[in-house]
């Protein structure tokens, strides 16, 4: 069994701040929301600006994932082994040690509850033979999903100039995960995760305290600032939000919540949907300037 005393403190780093001396500043805050059932776009404020993602990028490694899975690479006993490469991912991670392993079921859950990069780099030198590889990989399904304009270059999210998104194309691939697979969707929903003997708790605020929120993910560098996915399900409805740059967890939680008020009926009359909504149409909402004005 891992020792406490050595796991929780890497846990915990998850608030230090990442250099971006070497990066370019981006556009800062964008948003958008999209109701998935009747595929309209409500809201959104520079949502084809360019961003940093930060830990949104294990969306599309889960998504990858999730297809290994379907596809029948993967099996959720697969073993995964950490490299030294994975093992050394700071700050976020399992801290289990270079060559052990870690189930695909154990991966995938510390990915979405603890934002775990070593299980995130471990899962992508897997699929795609190294972290290069698989960005080219995530790259190649980006654009297949209708994400024009991001690039991934790295599975876990970790700084790097060229690994680039917008609030739309997220809003894209939370709807695609939520389409696409609806059974490991659910995952999402979980708020902690047991990890060989200990319990550990995640930090998606929204998720903690907002009705009818089953997901999804949020991430932090110092050079995005505070991002989140985020998808409630409320009075036959649901809808997706993205929130990217945020100046504070609190501010970007904060924002999101009021957004997500603006469109949805109070939680205390609206009637809990027995399973995720699904949208009517196979593509996601399109997402453009023109469609909407700023509120």
């Amino acid at each position: 069994m891992l020792s406490l005393s050595r796991f929780l403190p890497r846990l915990m780093l998850s608030g230090l701040l990442l250099s971006a001396a070497a990066l370019p500043a981006f556009s800062g805050e964008a948003r958008v929301l999209v109701d998935m059932t009747t595929g309209t776009v409500l809201e959104q404020e520079n949502a084809d600006a360019l961003n940093y993602p930060a830990s949104l990028t294990k969306m599309m490694t889960l998504y990858l994932t999730f297809e290994a899975l379907h596809n029948g690479r993967l099996t959720w006993d697969t073993r995964i082994t950490m490299s030294e490469n994975a093992n050394g991912k700071e700050p976020f991670k399992f801290a289990i040690g270079a060559g052990k392993t870690v189930s695909v079921r154990e991966a995938v859950t510390g990915m979405i509850v603890l934002s775990a990069n070593d299980a995130a780099v471990a899962m992508g030198e897997t699929l795609g033979g190294s972290e290069a590889g698989f960005g080219q990989m995530m790259t190649a399904k980006a654009r297949a999903i209708g994400m024009g304009r991001t690039v991934f270059r790295n599975p876990a999210g970790l700084p790097d100039p060229d690994q680039v998104t917008t609030a739309a194309d997220m809003a894209r691939l939370g709807q695609a995960l939520i389409h696409d697979f609806p059974e490991e969707y659910k995952l999402f929903s979980q708020k902690s995760m047991v990890f060989r003997g200990m319990k550990l708790r995640g930090h998606n605020g929204v998720l903690n305290t907002y009705a009818g929120a089953d997901g999804i993910k949020t991430g932090y560098t110092e050079a995005s600032g505070y991002n989140l996915v985020t998808s409630v399900a409320r009075g036959g409805h649901r809808l997706v939000g993205v929130v990217l740059g945020g100046k504070t967890a609190q501010a970007r939680d904060a924002q999101m919540k009021d957004m997500m008020d603006r469109h949805l009926p109070p939680a205390d009359v609206a009637a809990k949907p027995k399973a995720p909504a699904k949208p009517v149409a196979r593509k996601p909402a399109t997402i453009h300037e023109a469609a909407i004005g700023k509120p």
